[in-house]
């Protein structure tokens, strides 16, 4: 009988969790809503209903019953063959998962938690409102508030971490600004370096070789609404569920909602533009993949969660950038793009339509606009300046200024405004210090996924040229999505995909190889 105590636990315990998780998802759907829908009059009143909404779930997360409940299950060295017949790995990797939630959450009081909500309201007002006058003290008190929170709560957290590293472990499990300096060099010295060179190439012939002395086929004037219709028809058939989810518009594209049967994604459109909406849509359906793809047997568990920001990453950059930015894509895309916007193709080539979606931008201000190539940098950046904001070696009053330095320094250009520099993120709004590395680490990831993938998928890139993804969305749904949380780290998790921890060289070999390609290098 006393074996069965830690089954009929664990029973109770999946169905608070489950009750947990509907709660955070209505949480989703009003962060949504808020970005996507709601009226601007209503954001004091939403500021109250998240703020409302956030103490009934940290009271739920910390509850003495939820406690008990994974203490009885085992918490942190749980096994399965004490939750009860047909328990597995993932149902022991469910108990630690809820154990290290629960020892997050019940470290931050209940005041905390509600002050964390509010400001998070108040600062995507501050930061929209912000950007658009380019007015760096609307926003900087808002994240002055936040520097001393976040720092407030990782000691609270995670007393034996320095500040930084218990930041990043909200967003990356196990992460460490040690390890991240071991990742991150190695990139930045390769990428700089090859920047120099392309840069240079560029100057000399006027861009890719196959463009030769015509500008980007994906510059001109594009209308929204046919710009609209192609992202969506591509998003379907990478293999988007409809039935189950919703693209729409808002100032920064980001994908969210309430789970796998309800996922949220939305993008933006240039007129001038074809690329960002495009390539835009496709980043956030893989991250909608992701989602929509988790492990239904454990629908409302922590288990069945993405095992980080990183991995999560992983799987929209390798959608954008291994496959939409591949020749195979280019190929694929062309007929769509001549029948949406006719004449403006006649004449394109896959060759040309491919460099085009590949071109290296200078200067590169921009984030989100950034190619490939240049996208580490702007993401290094960003970590040094957290790391100084958290350490306290950098004042908030001095980050517009910061910034330009850094961008002068590793990208050769400086923002014409404080909207096109510091304030473009919407990340630090939210309290999110931590999160940008992730980004890094995705396309580092994706690489070695996607290489993986290859070698494991015969015939793949004839079946991209046809826009035949189902092989490689199922490869990755079996492989990657539902898989979930049961691995303690990332690089658990690439060994079980990939054989091997995560290694920049795949990363590194991969732009070298593209961009030597592209422009003619030797």
């Amino acid at each position: 009988m006393a074996a069965a105590a830690p089954a009929e636990a664990y029973a109770g315990l999946k169905t608070e969790l489950e009750e947990i998780a509907s709660l955070s998802g209505i949480e989703g759907l009003l962060h949504w809503d808020q970005a996507s829908m709601m009226p601007p009059g209503a954001q004091e009143l939403r500021g109250k209903q998240m703020a409302a909404l956030a103490g009934v779930v940290h009271a739920r997360k910390t509850s003495v019953k939820l406690g008990e409940l994974i203490a009885a299950c085992g918490g942190a060295e749980a096994d399965a063959a004490a939750l009860g017949e047909g328990a597995c790995e993932f149902d022991a990797a469910n108990v630690r998962r809820a154990h290290e939630d629960y020892r997050r959450a019940s470290r931050v009081p209940a005041e905390m938690a509600k002050r964390e909500a509010e400001l998070s309201a108040a600062g995507y007002a501050a930061w929209m409102k912000a950007r658009e006058e380019n007015d760096w003290p609307t926003f900087s008190p808002i994240l002055k508030e936040w520097i001393a929170l976040v720092r407030e709560r990782c000691a609270l957290v995670w007393p034996e971490l320095p500040a930084y590293d218990a930041a990043l472990s909200d967003y990356e499990r196990g992460l460490t600004k040690e390890r991240l300096d071991e990742i991150f060099p190695p990139i930045r010295d390769a990428v700089s370096a090859l920047v120099s060179e392309v840069y240079a190439a560029a100057e000399e012939k006027g861009g890719p070789v196959a463009l030769g002395a015509r500008a980007s086929v994906l510059a001109g004037e594009f209308d929204a609404d046919k710009q609209a219709a192609l992202s969506k028809e591509v998003a379907l058939a990478m293999g988007f569920d409809e039935k189950f989810g919703r693209l729409d518009v808002s100032a920064h594209p980001f994908t969210g909602g309430a789970g796998p049967q309800d996922t949220r994604m939305t993008t933006r459109y240039k007129s001038e533009d074809l690329s960002e909406g495009l390539t835009g849509t496709i980043h956030e359906t893989g991250h909608a993949l992701y989602e929509q793809g988790r492990n239904a047997k454990y629908t409302g568990q922590p288990v069945s969660a993405a095992h980080s920001m990183g991995i999560h990453e992983s799987q929209s950059l390798l959608w954008e950038r291994m496959v939409a930015l591949s020749p195979q894509f280019s190929e694929f895309l062309l007929p769509k793009l001549a029948a949406s916007f006719g004449s403006h193709f006649d004449g394109v080539t896959p060759e040309q339509l491919h460099a085009s979606f590949n071109l290296v931008k200078r200067p590169s201000l921009i984030r989100v606009e950034a190619d490939e190539l240049t996208y580490p940098l702007h993401v290094i950046l960003r970590y040094e300046l957290e790391c100084g904001l958290m350490d306290g070696s950098i004042e908030v009053d001095d980050l517009p200024k910061l910034w330009n330095e850094k961008m002068e320094a590793m990208l050769g250009c400086v923002p014409e405004s404080d909207s096109k520099g510091v304030l473009q993120d919407v990340h630090w709004s939210a309290g999110a210090i931590g999160y940008f590395p992730t980004y890094l680490l995705g396309a580092a990831y994706a690489c070695q996924i996607f290489d993986y993938a290859r070698s494991q998928l015969p015939g793949l890139e004839e079946e991209l040229v046809k826009g035949e993804f189902s092989r490689l969305r199922e490869w990755l749904r079996t492989n990657v999505h539902e898989l979930g949380s049961k691995f303690d780290t990332a690089d658990e998790l690439l060994i079980a995909v990939t054989g091997e921890p995560l290694k920049p060289d795949a990363f590194i070999g991969y732009l070298t190889t593209k961009y030597r390609a592209l422009y003619g290098l030797s």
